[in-house]
């Protein structure tokens, strides 16, 4: 088997596969010379833990009036299977210390004016109503507010009407430093290789599997490999590739960059005053990755503030990818589905030339809404990850532009690769799991399924309807004192929701900490 792109979903399937199957050979090839320094890394993306807990977009407004839950209920339990995993790897001594990667941080949503203060309390009454989302607070309480986050509430205009929600089950996320943890722990594992600066050049049907060829970025020595079965999990390097895979399934997509820029503060004084991310309502017509959020962020034992994203453009499609990624990916039978996207989002182009053009001092007056007592000293500019979005075409409509992510595989199983943005390192584990019920049911069918139940009990499961197994499995996840599967003070994510939900409560207690 042969992976390509060293983040976090490649790590991913490669802990799954070696798993299930201890007995299999994996080849993973990082055209950088270190893994995760694109999509995964802490700087590159949000690194939220999305559960849906505070991001608005996941719970869209109907005509009526009514707030749609199901996407927010879909992204929350996928978020779920995650946490499994990553309680079974710490289980069994696979990543040594959680906290290298996972922290708890509440999730809060804010919003101001009459509709919007509306609109959140109707979401709160709907989420609430769901057993997933119980122990969500809802206030217009200043004063409560000031306790949730008092750098948002330092100098705000007194007559403005406020809002707020607040789970305490939240997390922030370092996904570099869990695709290290993955790969130093698969480096134990007979018939696992990975290799540095080894660009994937093409790739060719060569039987029932592929020939691939690579390149070693530092010799410029070229060689052929065989692999029966490949992933392409390069991020935005993936779509060239799977173009070049010349299966017919990869005909209906390409694809079309968005960068991001944050504003990053360093500053322990206000970073330690910030024990929260705060979301709140994106702007008319703008992507559903834009919404502005002030959060904390845990990188390399250090605490920073960072808030965003604001939308820019490059034709790469990796960060350190080439300024003609998009033009070569460009296909005749691409230009009317492109065509066809822009004209039915006129408005997300408005946005995001409004974003291009914007000054320093435009962004950082959007930073003020949210801190608005903020100095711009504390502040500087940190370019965000590149995403590449999916441009899809249907029988329905010649082109569609598609947030999320998506698996496309060959129709004899033998190459997947993963399109798309966001919730995606939350929900790395759910996406994989995709990918083998996709490429691999004959061995799910005859022995996986059961490894799979022992790694992630609700496997097969719905939480969203099985509310017994979905407290279950956060129970299980949540850790504790007597830890019923540890049998020890692991305390991963503590069950937040079982708690006093105050802010005297020490948040840190809910990080995954062992104590032998």
């Amino acid at each position: 088997m042969l992976l390509v792109g060293a983040g976090i979903m490649s790590m991913t399937i490669a802990v799954l596969l070696k798993e299930l199957d201890p007995s299999l050979r994996i080849e993973l090839h990082e055209v950088l010379g270190k893994e995760a320094q694109e999509s995964s890394d802490p700087w590159n993306n949000a690194g939220t833990g999305h559960a849906a807990l505070c991001e608005l977009n996941y719970t869209p407004q109907k005509p009526d009036g009514s707030i749609d839950i199901s996407k927010a209920l879909d992204v929350n339990t996928r978020f779920d299977l995650s946490r499994q995993m990553w309680s079974f790897l710490v289980k069994q001594g696979a990543i040594k210390d959680p906290q290298s990667f996972i922290h708890a941080v509440p999730h809060c949503s804010f919003v101001w004016g009459e509709e919007n203060v509306s609109f959140l309390k109707r979401r709160h009454q709907a989420l609430t109503s769901h057993h997933t989302y119980q122990g969500m607070e809802y206030t217009e309480d200043r004063g409560t507010m000031a306790e949730w986050f008092p750098l948002v509430m330092e100098g705000r205009e007194p007559e403005s009407q406020l809002a707020a929600t607040r789970m305490t089950t939240g997390t922030d996320c370092n996904y570099g430093a869990l695709t290290t943890d993955l790969l130093t722990y698969l480096r134990t594992k007979d018939g696992f290789t990975i290799h540095f600066k080894s660009l994937v050049e093409d790739l060719e049907r060569a039987g029932s599997g592929w020939s691939v060829r690579i390149k070693d970025q530092d010799t410029g020595e070229k060689r052929a490999v065989s692999a029966n079965f490949v992933f392409l999990g390069a991020g935005g390097g993936a779509l060239p590739l799977l173009q070049k895979s010349k299966i017919p399934e990869q005909e209906n997509y390409a694809g079309f960059p968005v960068s991001g820029i944050w504003l990053r503060c360093d500053n322990e004084k206000l970073s330690s005053r910030h024990d929260a991310k705060v979301y709140g309502k994106a702007s008319s017509g703008s992507p559903p990755m834009s919404v502005p959020h002030l959060d904390r962020r845990h990188v390399d034992g250090k605490v920073s503030l960072l808030f965003g994203p604001y939308a820019g453009f490059s034709s790469k499609f990796l960060k350190h990818g080439s300024y003609l990624d998009l033009f070569k990916s460009v296909e005749i039978a691409d230009i009317l589905p492109m065509l066809d996207v822009a004209k039915d989002n006129l408005s997300l182009e408005e946005y995001l030339i409004g974003q291009l053009l914007q000054t320093s001092t435009q962004r950082f007056d959007a930073l003020l809404a949210y801190f608005p007592t903020a100095k711009e000293a504390d502040w500087r500019v940190e370019q965000a990850g590149q995403r590449v979005q999916i441009i899809k075409h249907t029988q329905q409509k010649e082109g569609t532009l598609q947030f999320g992510t998506e698996i496309v595989n060959s129709a004899d199983r033998s190459l997947a690769a993963l399109l798309g943005a966001s919730p995606g390192a939350s929900t790395s584990v759910e996406i994989m799991l995709g990918v083998l019920q996709r490429c691999f049911p004959d061995q799910l069918k005859n022995g996986w399924e059961t490894k799979l139940k022992q790694m992630i009990p609700s496997y097969g499961v719905s939480l969203i309807e099985d509310a017994a197994m979905c407290d279950r499995v956060r129970r299980e996840t949540g850790g504790g004192s007597q830890h019923p599967v540890y049998g020890r003070n692991v305390g991963f994510v503590n069950n937040c929701a079982a708690r006093p939900a105050r802010r005297e409560i020490n948040h840190g207690s809910c990080l995954l900490s062992l104590h032998r």
